[in-house]
């Protein structure tokens, strides 16, 4: 259906459009009187933000084409502004960091953007600064919303999936958290308890797939009469951001209800902060805490309950 939408508010917005533009110095090729340009300095947050980031998720977070940004991360690579090189959890996908170099441009960018929006800030008393930034909040809930979410299949694991579901569980916890050996044999005893001894009418497994690859898993299983267990959920990095944990999330809980279960548990570590945001939005509680030395390190477990019956 197409809204019919008043000339004079449309101008409004164009208008609108200008005026940030030219504050944020979008329309200059330099940003901030930096060498970066708007999409360079872009690239430039996004890695400073973490230790290092797989190319591919770098282009979805950036939302830039492949090939651009390709010759992007070369020219900083030349300016001695970034490195690349394979990742250790999957040799077959790329990562990138910021060198010593890169973080000094980011901290000069960061830097002179806080100074701006503190200007602009500073001219406005508390009440026209809530005001303002309720209205920036607005809108950008109302761009960030994607008109749909990608589709998401799932199915059940084949042959070779269980074993795929350890190998990247293993590998991606180890170099991303640190986690030692022992965290892969809690995920194969987890795996191969499922394997030999499942329910098939009160425990499943799923396998998400994006552009026909793997990028996914999740596990329901008995806990007891009443109560299921969530786990093992996975999600690729290259899928991060594209709705595969919250979709394999939704469908274990409308599983678990229909299979009667009454309430549904999980547990995790505190520093799997992005998993724990989809549990969250699902409705799941925080019910406890402990601290321990697990997986070779000293870690925060937690656990969370979700009452199916509401």
């Amino acid at each position: 259906m197409v809204v019919d939408i008043a000339a004079d508010r449309i101008a409004a917005v164009r208008a609108f459009n200008r005026s940030y533009t030219r504050f944020l110095g979008a329309l200059n090729e330099h940003l901030l009187n930096t060498p970066f340009s708007l999409t360079e300095a872009r690239v430039l947050y996004e890695l400073g933000q973490q230790n290092e980031i797989e190319v591919t998720a770098l282009r979805q977070a950036a939302g830039l084409d492949a090939g651009y940004l390709s010759r992007l991360l070369t020219r900083f690579a030349d300016n001695g502004l970034v490195r690349r090189e394979r990742s250790r959890s999957d040799a077959r996908r790329q990562v990138v960091r910021l060198t010593n170099k890169g973080y000094d441009s980011f901290r000069v960018l960061d830097t002179k953007s806080v100074g701006l929006i503190r200007d602009l800030l500073a001219d406005l008393n508390d009440e026209e600064q809530v005001r303002l930034l309720e209205a920036m909040e607005l809108i950008r809930r109302r761009i960030d919303r994607p008109d749909t979410r990608p589709d998401v299949p799932l199915r059940s694991p084949e042959p070779g999936d269980y074993g795929w579901v350890i190998e990247r569980e293993a590998a991606l916890y180890a170099a991303e958290h640190g986690f030692d050996s022992s965290y892969e044999a809690l995920v194969a005893q987890i795996v191969a308890d499922y394997l030999d001894k499942h329910d098939p009418e009160r425990e499943r497994a799923w396998i998400a797939e994006l552009n026909g690859e793997r990028v996914g898993a999740i596990f329901c299983v008995r806990k007891d009469e009443t109560t299921a267990k969530l786990r093992l959920l996975h999600v690729e990095p290259s899928a991060r951001g594209a709705g595969v944990g919250s979709t394999l999330v939704d469908e274990c809980i409308q599983f678990a209800r229909s299979a009667g279960y009454h309430a549904m548990e999980l547990w995790t570590v505190s520093v799997l902060a992005p998993a724990r945001r989809i549990y969250q939005r699902a409705g799941f509680e925080l019910v406890e805490e402990d601290k321990a030395q697990r997986f070779g390190q000293e870690l925060t477990g937690q656990t969370w309950r979700l009452d199916l019956r509401r």
